[in-house]
């Protein structure tokens, strides 16, 4: 890994977590990972997905709420 902390996901930007995730890819894809590094980049990954997930679940749901709120005030 290249020394972040696993843990520290809440705090990291959408596109960060997703530029990050396609390196993991890259990684995998060019075999450049031994069985240690493969196992904890998979975990890595597990985590960025997880938050990339939560990230666009909020922002969908605050999207919902703009839209339902401009659809109240125009009737």
């Amino acid at each position: 890994m290249d020394g972040r902390n696993p843990n520290k996901h809440h705090s990291m930007k959408y596109e960060d977590a997703l530029h990050e995730l396609e390196n993991i890819v890259q990684q995998m894809e060019n075999n450049d990972l031994d069985i240690d590094q493969l196992t904890q980049q998979l975990q890595r990954a597990k985590l960025l997905i997880r938050q990339c997930k939560k990230q666009l679940t909020k922002t969908n749901e605050e999207i919902q709420q703009l839209l339902n709120d401009e659809t109240a005030e125009q009737q």
